[in-house]
């Protein structure tokens, strides 16, 4: 009698935590910054999984088979939006064969809906490289527009789980007051090189460059998605040198030897910084990756 006790109890623990895990939302993210916000505001009821890792292309994310049933189950889709995930997520939405989670559905979650956008296209002619026609989808790499981000992932989980609504809310407001406080710090470390001219490789930051005073001189890339030629990187070497632009930029997704070719030439600092969480060692979170950004331009500047 004393074992089918303990058995019976047994199993209700365990089912408890079936249940219990069962319940949990369902978050698919494309990048692996909008998976950390959204771990930060769902806390223990959300479960997330991010289709990127951190060191691709976030244009081009490879399809996995193991994205179909990943998306089938999910209770939201998180994405940047701006037609940054138009290479892979449209087809992995259709596959999903998810209603829930298509566009103007409420698992739908479009990060980019109260972005103001920079660089808006004045066409999107071939020949202009892979334009981007709602403007640069990039913004994540400007700290205060991933608070609008984290509040459109908030007023989403509350949509779908309005009974825990305070504790998505209580969540929100204390990883903002975390980012409003590394924010002040950001600003205050890049604020003596305010007007500074840097380049990378892609046009990854012009949002955080507008945020924190500096200028961006430019990109490696001849357009968006297209490699220089030795025109362009010539026309660039003497472009910065007239200018004295001290900093290169190369993103983990390209390889090094143009932006080292181009530091060389017109004597600029090149550093490799992440566009995404995980992208470099020790960036693990969205914090993290901003503080290695901004700690990157500042030890490269005292120089």
């Amino acid at each position: 009698m004393k074992l089918k006790t303990l058995l019976t109890a047994f199993l209700a623990v365990v089912l408890g935590a079936v249940q219990v895990h069962a319940a949990k939302i369902r978050i698919v993210a494309t990048l692996t910054d909008l998976a950390d916000l959204a771990r930060n505001v769902g806390g223990d009821l959300v479960e997330v999984r991010s289709l990127a890792t951190g060191i691709e292309d976030t244009h081009g994310v490879p399809m996995k088979p193991s994205f179909v049933p990943l998306l089938n189950r999910a209770n939201l889709v998180v994405l940047v939006g701006f037609d940054c995930e138009h290479a892979f997520l449209p087809a992995l939405l259709e596959a999903s064969k998810n209603p829930n989670i298509q566009p103007g559905h409420p698992g739908y979650v479009d990060c980019s809906k109260d972005i103001a956008p920079l660089d808006v296209p004045k066409s999107t002619d071939h020949s202009e490289g892979d334009v981007h026609p709602y403007g640069n989808p990039h913004y994540m790499l400007d700290p205060v527009l991933a608070e609008s981000a984290l509040k459109t992932i908030c007023a989403a989980l509350v949509s779908v789980a309005p009974e825990h609504q305070a504790e998505f809310e209580k969540n929100r407001d204390a990883y903002l007051a975390k980012l409003d406080a590394k924010i002040a710090e950001w600003k205050a470390a890049l604020a003596p090189y305010k007007g500074t001219k840097f380049v990378s490789y892609h046009e990854h930051w012009p949002y955080f460059a507008e945020r924190f005073g500096l200028k961006y001189f430019g990109t490696i890339e001849l357009k968006p998605g297209i490699d220089p030629t030795s025109r362009h990187i010539e026309q660039l070497v003497n472009s910065m040198k007239a200018e004295h632009v001290p900093i290169v930029v190369r993103e983990p997704q390209f390889p090094e030897k143009v932006p080292a070719l181009i530091a060389q030439q017109t004597g600029a600092t090149l550093i490799k910084l992440p566009i995404m969480p995980g992208g470099v060692p020790d960036t693990d979170t969205y914090l993290a990756e901003m503080d290695y950004i901004v700690h990157s331009f500042v030890d490269a500047l005292k120089k």
